[in-house]
């Protein structure tokens, strides 16, 4: 039990503070027409998530933390991914009445939630760091239901993010608050990408 409930106050810990993967799941549900048809996204991040959690318990952290090049790459295709990314939601334009043109296709949403899950080398270090090294007090089961606990958590923050977006959106019928929230988050994203340059060259 002790392992349960450490798994997932170390995951929502983590997952909780606001960043570019939590910014899209929430554009996403907020911009599809139906809370489903964000499904792709949402399933994206979490496979994502869990993968880095599987990784991180099973020590890979190690090899990561060994091979400074991992780091320099990751940041520098993080910083240019989300220059763009930012640049696609400042100019996006949400109305009363979403249509096609707002909208990332299925395959378009599996594909960025997975680049910012991935391609987001401080999220993957922390992971990888905390997760990883919180996992060494356990062995056996506990280990596994610590996992467990971690990846669960992160599923059920992802539902919640875009089932939170389309609330959003529901409420607010002029279009104009989405818009604000997208300039916001397009702010958040090229601050995330001029914190990786100064990380980059600082090292």
């Amino acid at each position: 039990m002790n392992a349960i409930i450490h798994g997932a106050v170390l995951a929502f810990g983590l997952i909780l503070p606001l960043g570019v993967q939590n910014v899209f799941i929430f554009q996403q549900g907020a911009w599809q027409r139906h809370i489903w048809l964000a499904l792709p996204a949402v399933i994206s991040a979490s496979v994502c998530d869990t993968l880095l959690i599987v990784l991180a318990v099973s020590s890979v952290s190690v090899i990561v933390q060994q091979t400074p090049i991992f780091e320099t790459i990751m940041m520098a295709g993080g910083f240019l991914f989300l220059l763009y990314m930012g640049w696609i939601t400042w100019n996006s334009r949400p109305k009363a009445n979403q249509n096609e043109k707002n909208t990332f296709t299925a395959k378009k949403q599996a594909a960025f939630a997975a680049a910012v899950s991935l391609l987001n080398p401080h999220a993957i270090l922390d992971t990888i760091g905390v997760i990883g090294t919180s996992s060494l007090n356990y062995s056996g089961l506990e280990k596994w239901l610590f996992m467990a606990a971690c990846i669960a958590v992160s599923w059920i923050w992802f539902i919640s993010l875009a089932i939170a977006g389309r609330l959003f959106q529901t409420i607010d019928t002029s279009g104009r608050l989405m818009q604000i929230v997208n300039k916001c988050s397009a702010v958040v994203m090229w601050a995330a990408a001029g914190y990786f340059v100064v990380s980059l060259f600082s090292n």
